[in-house]
This record gives structure tokens, C-alpha cells and sequence, in this order.
């Protein structure tokens, strides 16, 4: 395969370590938010975390402004048509910017509502308040940047987005403590340090896309069938996305039911799955770029040897961490918790998460892979009926009094979640059904 397929190795490592660092990047602004606002009190840290979940999951959301992007980018690149890849692009970002606008008006009005549903009050929710409406001036800016990324992503460009991220989160880091405690604006400041540092990366963005544009005699100006196309496969991956929020949120149900102990636990092995899911999704986000170049390309050979690499990867990289996660099972705990019975329980977790990685793996690089061949209704239409699947497994894990450790069962049911997941990426990825060729 090395002779017939030269430089796929290489290829894969130019996006995927790149796609790493602006990965990582995302939770410092979450952790350089927290670390400053923990010191003005706790009815702050506790408003502004309010505030940002509710953020962070409208954004978390309109992620297929990237995922859907990037491949609609990078297969016309792939085609050589590169006034048409940077017309798709400028559809992605105008459709982000549009949306932008409209959720950043919603979400300003609903604040109080929204606050106040998740069981806020009294100064708690005033700061909840303050902080979400703040930061809705910047989501525009936060959608626009995800498109912009999608872009040069699918150009094959995955430095620029790492440098833009390491750029944006020192300047978000400097900006927040300067208005927090230097202008003495509390949680408003940690907000709007956030807002003008992401307006600011979107203006990075269109600094460096708008020239390419112009010098491609690509207008400015988008058109109605880009947006409506644009809109098309971003409808079916956020069905997709919705889809896994719902699997996860019914997760943390089941594991709130079986009590504090519980619980705790498990937002502790959730973490460590979060983590090593960051170095799964940088193999996505190069499958997505990859994938839709060289179907672009009609090069059906390199993609079927591209994806059967990253399967690889994605599997073997499992087994290592599913390894690692096994050998600190028992000591990595206590890195987090003085409880011993919290202790207790994230180690059976941890060991259930262990054994499950190399699906992890797996479904990661396909869900990419596929993501790449802009198969979208496929992953939205088989991401809701896998989770008719994992229903019936959290109902015994809810429902029944079974032995053991509780936590062992709801991670054992995530599993089957991951299992079908595989299952289902699996027979798509080995036909060539999903594989369109050409712009």
C-alpha cells in the first residue's frame, strides 16, 4: 500500500495533528473563563457556568457549519474547480452568519426563560442572565469562525485553524482578566472578552478568505442555491448531532437516578472519554477533508486506501488507550476525588470505557470518513435509530435493580450505543454506496 498509495500517511498527519491543537484550544476558553471567574465568587462561577452550558450547547449544535463545509469545500478542490470550492465556502459562512444572527436575537430574549428553566435563582441567576445575554453578540462570530474553518479545512488547510485558535484563546485569556478585574465588569467581562475575541478571529478569517475570493473572480455576495445547499446537508447533520446529545443527556439521566455517588463518578470517566475523544476527532476532521478531496479527484482507489488506514489507525489507537485506561484504572481516580466510594465506581467505569475504546476508535474515523463523503442523511437517519437500540438498554439499567455497580451498567449500556454506532458506520463504509464521485 505505501508503493501504490505514497504520502497517505503524511497527508493524514498534515490535518489530523493541526485538527488536534484547534480542538484543544475550544476547552481553554471554557477553562480560562472558569479559572477567572472562580475568584469573584460562587454565585458567579456558578452563573456564568449556567450561562455557558446553555452557549456551549446552542454552538455545540451548529457544529455541522463546519462538518458540512469542509467536504462541500474540499471535493470541488479535489475536482480542481477552486472558484467553486471558495463559492461553497462563502455560502458556509454567510448561512453561519445568518444563523448567527437569528439564534444571537433568540437567544438574547429567551435568556430569562432559559435560565430560569434549568432551575436558577434568586444571584445565581442574574449572572446566568447577564453572562448568556452578553455572549450573544458573539455568536455570529462563533458560528462564522466554525465555517471559516470548515473552509480552509477543505482546502487542506490545517495550520491556519490551529494558529487562528492558539491566537484567539491568549487574546480571549488577556482580554477577560483585563475587563473582569481591571474595568471591574465581573461576569459581563469574562463574556464580552469572549465576544471580541471571537469577532476578532472571524475577521483573521475573512481577511484571508475574502482576498482568495476576489483574486478568484468569486463574488462576494452569496447565492441562494449555495445557502440552500448549505442548509440542506447542515438540516441532516444536525439531526445527526442532536442525536448523539439526546444519547448522551439520556446517559446522564440514568446515572443522576442512581444517585450523588454515581453521578459523580461518572462525570469523571465521561471526562476522560471527552478527552481521548479530542485525538479521534482530529482523525475525523482529516478523514472529512481527505474523503471529500479525492472523491472530488474520482480517486475511489486512494479513498478506499484512506479509509481503510484510518479504520486502522482509529481501532489501533483504541486498543492503546483502552490498554492505558486499564493499567491507571485503579489509580487515576484519586487524581480527582477523596471519596473512596466515587473512587470505587469510577474504577469499574473507567474499566467498562477501557474495553470499549477500540469501537470508539472506529466509529470516530468512520463517522469522518463519511461525514467527508457528505453521506449526511445517512449518519442522521441511522444516528436516531441507534438510538432506538440504546433505549431499551438505559430503560433495564433505570428500571431494574441489578447487581453490582451501578456505573458498570450505564457505561456497559453506552457501550451497546457504541456498539450499534459501529455496527451501522461499519456496513455503510464497506459498499461504495456512499462513495459520489466528481464535483
Amino acid at each position: 500500500m505505501r508503493t501504490a498509495f505514497p504520502g497517505l500517511t503524511r497527508q493524514i498527519l498534515a490535518l489530523a495533528l493541526p485538527a488536534l491543537g484547534a480542538l484543544v484550544a475550544e476547552p481553554l476558553f471554557l477553562l480560562a473563563d472558569t479559572a477567572i471567574i472562580g475568584h469573584l465568587g460562587v454565585d458567579e462561577l456558578a452563573g456564568a457556568g449556567l450561562g455557558s452550558t446553555v452557549l456551549q450547547t446552542v454552538v455545540g449544535l451548529m457544529i455541522f457549519l463546519a462538518y458540512a463545509t469542509t467536504p462541500a469545500v474540499a471535493r470541488q478542490f479535489g475536482a480542481g474547480n477552486h472558484a467553486r470550492a471558495l463559492a461553497a465556502g462563502r455560502d458556509g459562512v454567510w448561512l453561519a452568519l445568518l444563523l448567527g444572527v437569528l439564534l444571537g436575537v433568540l437567544g438574547w430574549v429567551a435568556a430569562p426563560a432559559l435560565v430560569s428553566a434549568l432551575g436558577a435563582h434568586g444571584a445565581t441567576a442574574g449572572f446566568a442572565v447577564t453572562y448568556l445575554r452578553v455572549s450573544m453578540a458573539g455568536v455570529p462570530a462563533m458560528l462564522a469562525v466554525l465555517a471559516a474553518t470548515g473552509v480552509l479545512r477543505g482546502l487542506q488547510d490545517g495550520r491556519t485553524p490551529l494558529l487562528v485558535a492558539g491566537l484567539g484563546f491568549i487574546v480571549n485569556a488577556g482580554l477577560n482578566y483585563v475587563l473582569v478585574y481591571g474595568v471591574h465588569l465581573s461576569v459581563a467581562g469574562s463574556a464580552l472578552g469572549t465576544v471580541l475575541a471571537q469577532w476578532g478571529m472571524a475577521a483573521v478569517y475573512l481577511a484571508l478568505l475574502v482576498p482568495r475570493m476576489r483574486a478568484g473572480g468569486v463574488p462576494l455576495r452569496p447565492s441562494a442555491s449555495g445557502l440552500r445547499h448549505s442548509a440542506h446537508a447542515g438540516g441532516w447533520l444536525m439531526l445527526r448531532t442532536l442525536s448523539l446529545r439526546v444519547g448522551i443527556l439520556a446517559t446522564v439521566w440514568v446515572a443522576t437516578a442512581h444517585g450523588p455517588v454515581t453521578l459523580a463518578a461518572h462525570q469523571l470517566v465521561f471526562t476522560l472519554f471527552s478527552t481521548l475523544a479530542f485525538a479521534l476527532d482530529a482523525l475525523a476532521v482529516a478523514a472529512q477533508s481527505l474523503i471529500g478531496k479525492e472523491l472530488g479527484a474520482g480517486d475511489v482507489a486512494r479513498v478506499r486506501a484512506l479509509t481503510r488506514t484510518m479504520m486502522r489507525w482509529g481501532v489501533f489507537f483504541g486498543v492503546f488507550t483502552g490498554a492505558l485506561l486499564a493499567a491507571v484504572a485503579w489509580v487515576l481516580p484519586a487524581l480527582f476525588t477523596r471519596a473512596p466510594d466515587v473512587r470505587s465506581a469510577a474504577t469499574a467505569g473507567l474499566l467498562v470505557l477501557a474495553v470499549s475504546q477500540p469501537v470508539c476508535g472506529l466509529v470516530f474515523v468512520l463517522d469522518g470518513v463519511l461525514i467527508g463523503a457528505e453521506d449526511a442523511r445517512y449518519l442522521a437517519l441511522t444516528g436516531v435509530l441507534n438510538l432506538a437500540v440504546y433505549a431499551p438498554a438505559l430503560a433495564v439499567v433505570a428500571l431494574l435493580p441489578l447487581p453490582g455497580e451501578p456505573l458498570v451498567w450505564v457505561w456497559a449500556a453506552f457501550t451497546v450505543y457504541l456498539v450499534a454506532r459501529g455496527v451501522t458506520l461499519t456496513w455503510r463504509a464497506v459498499r461504495d454506496t456512499w462513495m459520489r464521485v466528481g464535483a
